[in-house]
């Protein structure tokens, strides 16, 4: 890729749309984890033992998503946002602003055909992700079971994502391309002090 300054409205898309992936993670991980039903339905479960109040299992579970809930409202929130975002960087092309690279052009080295193939399957990825949440919270219920089960899946592709691309853009700062990450932070490579 070659060394460029980036423009203001590349900055706040690349930044909004990685701050919206990583909200989004933490929800998942935290529903996966500290805020699994099952976890705080045993905190919910632990608490009452010392008072006079029980509950069967399932009134627990029930109390438990509704703890969770406001949490995963905001999972959705930013889904929503991640949703505008996307289709206004799909938008931008056609105005002249960040277009995309083609990945089948002769003329570029084998890295950089590999860097635009996997930007533009995390592109593909992400609109089956967005579109099968869409169609979670808006379509038929019958179809909702098998939207979710296609949606879980996005896991298994951002987080590889992320890492190659992290892991992508520190190799280029300290090797090929110094000052990557000052010119996507800025938009101008940070020049040293005499």
């Amino acid at each position: 890729m070659e060394n460029r300054n980036y423009p203001l409205v590349y900055r706040i898309m690349h930044w909004a749309i990685a701050f919206c992936m990583i909200f989004l993670l933490l929800t998942i991980f935290l529903r996966l984890t500290w805020m699994n039903k099952e976890n705080v339905a045993d905190i919910i479960q632990n608490y009452l033992s010392s008072t006079d109040i029980t509950l069967s299992r399932d009134e627990l579970i029930v109390l438990a998503k509704q703890i969770r809930k406001p949490m995963w409202n905001w999972h959705i929130y930013t889904g929503y946002v991640l949703t505008g975002l996307f289709c206004l960087r799909l938008a931008l092309p056609f105005f002249g602003s960040m277009k995309f690279s083609n990945p089948l052009n002769k003329q570029l080295s084998a890295k950089v055909k590999f860097q635009y193939w996997v930007y533009l399957v995390f592109y593909a990825c992400l609109s089956i992700s967005l579109i099968t949440g869409l169609i979670i919270e808006f379509g038929p219920k019958s179809m909702k079971g098998f939207m979710e089960e296609i949606h879980v899946l996005s896991i298994y592709y951002l987080v590889p994502f992320l890492i190659i691309h992290l892991g992508g853009v520190l190799i280029a700062e300290f090797t090929t391309h110094p000052g990557i990450i000052s010119r996507i932070v800025s938009g101008t490579k940070r020049t040293k002090e005499k």
